[in-house]
């Protein structure tokens, strides 16, 4: 991949223009079978995310306003008959994708990648009508740039993401990037405008990490912002509108805004095209923050070996330093959350869940209502386990997720459950049957096993063929007065 000019001897490329070629490139010979059908793997998980999350009160609210700005009926909102403009759309869907915490997740870049991306993808791809291979091109390169984004701004020697240690919410700052690349691809943008609408796109991504703290819903609409936004600067691009060229690596460009001067830009090109950063996306195998997994694992072994949460007196979860900050501080807030959605974020309470017994997949979203939230035996056992902060466990973050888990039970005996890598993570990966479970039961929550059939097969069809168009009116019920299987 040429990263300067011709015959020059002149510095490479500014970034934009070696992704937007890269872009390009990608567009006109496609992309092997192999990444294709991976892309394929990540947007049916997005697709039983997105259903999961249909009747929840953010998505629902991000509807009624989009709704507002009237309708062109460009673009479908997934598990609808409802048809919006591109980027209203996008904004709708990427809501969805995000308000569950169940999208996935890459490890080194610390975020999560589809739930920007796909939506954007989905919006462009059916006002275009480009076909399977075409989207799933698109999808693949815009979860690789929003990747390699994220990964320049970690910090080897802090052991974590520059973005999220200073509380910013790098899913949403580098989706809104590679959401812009992907959409681009697919309205046929030239290597011109591709670049012009990631400059854009660096203007408009936002995302603050303080309601993971204290609490409010607007962090679940951060990846509909972004998708929208993406959306939005490829299509000012195709109308004139142009970006500085050094957006990212210039001295007031993206990285020394977000990150400083502890940024690694030349990150984001290093054997781009050689090595794909995507097939390192991991799904998730439990609904709540992914920091939390380790704990649960921890916590659903030792249930399986016969200890009961009932008999649990004392406890103590070891994280990286890190993963603490998400998951154990404020101590008392995640002892006690307020909330089902501050539940999901909280150690101490996903701990007890899995040893008093959840649902679903060991831990659904049963377990993280308010209701489950407030439940006396939950906030008692939460109350007497304590989340500490490792650092003996700190180099193993962020390429993995491990935890120890000691309990002491009312016999006086001492349990310790050492997780090295969440499930899900590295060596311990999800089974194709895993994944085909999880969005079944995801996607029963809103369609009839008929319709969850007809989705997958819709999926599974766009490496050979299909539409964004038709996996869309998949995911809508049959009739409006469907309703999914008890």
């Amino acid at each position: 991949m040429t990263t300067s000019q011709p015959g020059s001897t002149a510095a490479p490329l500014p970034l934009v223009r070696q992704l937007a070629a890269f872009a390009v490139e990608i567009r006109d010979r496609g992309l092997p079978a192999r990444l294709r059908a991976e892309a394929a793997e990540r947007l049916l998980d997005c697709l039983g995310n997105s259903l999961l999350a249909r009747d929840e009160s953010a998505p629902q609210a991000v509807l009624a306003v989009a709704r507002d700005w009237g309708s062109t009926g460009q673009a479908h909102v997934i598990g609808s008959d409802e048809a919006l403009t591109a980027s209203a759309a996008a904004l709708v869907n990427g809501t969805l994708a995000h308000a569950m915490d169940f999208d996935d997740s890459h490890m080194l870049s610390v975020l999560h990648p589809s739930a920007s991306v796909i939506p954007a993808v989905l919006a462009a791809a059916e006002v275009t009508g480009a076909s399977g291979p075409r989207l799933l091109d698109a999808i693949t390169v815009g979860t690789e740039v929003c990747i390699r984004l994220g990964i320049a701004g970690y910090d080897p020697d802090l052991g974590n993401s520059l973005f999220f240690d200073r509380g910013q919410h790098a899913t949403s700052i580098c989706g809104t990037l590679g959401a812009a690349v992907a959409a681009a691809m697919l309205f046929g943008a030239d290597e011109d405008t591709i670049a012009a609408a990631l400059g854009i796109a660096a203007s408009t991504g936002a995302g603050l990490l303080e309601a993971n703290r204290t609490g409010g819903t607007v962090k679940r609409m951060h990846c509909g912002w972004a998708a929208h936004a993406g959306v939005t600067a490829a299509q000012l691009a195709r109308a004139g509108i142009t970006g500085p060229p050094t957006v990212l690596e210039g001295r007031f460009g993206f990285f020394q805004a977000w990150c400083g001067d502890r940024a690694r830009p030349e990150a984001v090109v290093a054997d781009l095209g050689e090595r794909w950063e995507t097939s390192e996306i991991i799904v998730k195998p439990y609904p709540c923050n992914h920091f939390t997994h380790p704990g649960i694992d921890a916590a659903l072994r030792l249930r399986a070996e016969g200890v009961r949460g009932a008999d649990v007196v004392q406890g103590e979860l070891r994280v990286p330093t890190a993963m603490h900050r998400t998951i154990g501080d404020p101590a008392a807030a995640k002892a006690s959350p307020a909330t089902g959605y501050a539940a999901a974020f909280s150690g101490p309470f996903t701990v007890a869940t899995a040893l008093l017994g959840g649902g679903g997949l060991g831990v659904w979203f049963d377990d993280f209502t308010d209701a489950a939230a407030h439940a006396p035996d939950r906030r008692a056992l939460a109350g007497v386990i304590r989340c500490v902060p490792d650092p003996d466990l700190d180099p193993l973050f962020p390429t993995r997720l491990p935890a120890v888990l000691r309990v002491t039970t009312r016999d006086g005996r001492g349990h310790e459950i050492r997780v090295e890598t969440s499930r899900g993570g590295p060596d311990v990966p999800l089974t194709a049957a895993d994944k085909e479970r999880k969005f079944r039961l995801s996607a029963s929550t809103a369609l009839s096993p008929q319709r969850v059939d007809t989705v997958l097969r819709a999926v599974r069809a766009l490496p050979e063929g299909g539409s964004a168009s038709e996996v869309l009116a998949s995911c809508a019920p049959e009739t409006p007065m469907e309703s999914p299987a008890a």
